[in-house]
């Protein structure tokens, strides 16, 4: 009786065709109906653009591109909201004819695109900047006086804010060797401080930038 009940426990397929049904889950158990509908409910046709062209005479490639976000421009009138400031621009864009009458000697007119100055645009978050070709000799002359003098007063910030031109340029006119001397120093001593790894690190960053302008 204990070696009985021992083996059923062990292994139940070695028990006897008469309890075998006490090892079957009857409430996980799927039904062919349930199997038949889940089955069709996965049988989905494929899009048409996928399958197999009935025209062409050999093998083609197919191009689907998945779906992306419209462009403002394309967006019409109609859908946007009253709220929408893209109305008051709609309205302020000059009007064009789609085919406007051709006269000899004369070209045919092209509707606008997004890319022209007529067409309608959002407008700019910052002010466009424009180069500048103001400065003097004697500006320039001052701007590497005042350099020379005192360059950590005359940094090429305030430079750059006193003559109203770039940093670039305060650089291109003059430089300050004390200054880039002063801070290699403090570079030199913070590597000093720098542990083993933090150093082959570093080395490791070096090499692999020699690496980037060479062909793979």
């Amino acid at each position: 009786m204990a070696t009985a009940l021992f083996s059923r426990a062990l292994r139940p397929s070695i028990a006897t065709t008469e309890s075998t049904g006490v090892y079957v889950c009857h409430a996980c158990r799927r039904q062919e109906s349930s199997y038949r509908r889940t089955r069709k409910a996965l049988r989905v046709k494929p899009d048409p653009s996928f399958l197999p062209s009935t025209t062409e005479p050999q093998d083609h490639i197919i191009f689907n591109p998945p779906s992306s976000a419209p462009n403002v421009y394309h967006t019409p009138l109609k859908f946007l909201p009253p709220s929408d400031p893209r109305r008051k621009l709609h309205s302020l864009a000059p009007t064009k004819t789609a085919n406007p009458p051709s006269t000899p000697g004369t070209s045919t007119a092209v509707p606008p695109t997004p890319n022209d100055s007529t067409s309608p645009a959002l407008p700019a978050v910052r002010p466009q900047y424009t180069k500048k070709y103001h400065l003097t000799p004697a500006q320039v002359e001052e701007i590497r006086r005042l350099r020379e003098e005192d360059p950590r007063k005359w940094t090429r910030v305030r430079l750059a804010e006193k003559f109203e031109c770039s940093q670039f340029f305060v650089g291109l006119c003059c430089s300050a060797p004390q200054i880039k001397e002063a801070q290699d120093r403090e570079l030199e001593e913070i590597k000093r401080r720098w542990g083993r790894r933090k150093t082959e690190a570093r080395e490791a960053r070096a090499e692999r930038k020699k690496l980037w302008g060479r062909d793979a």
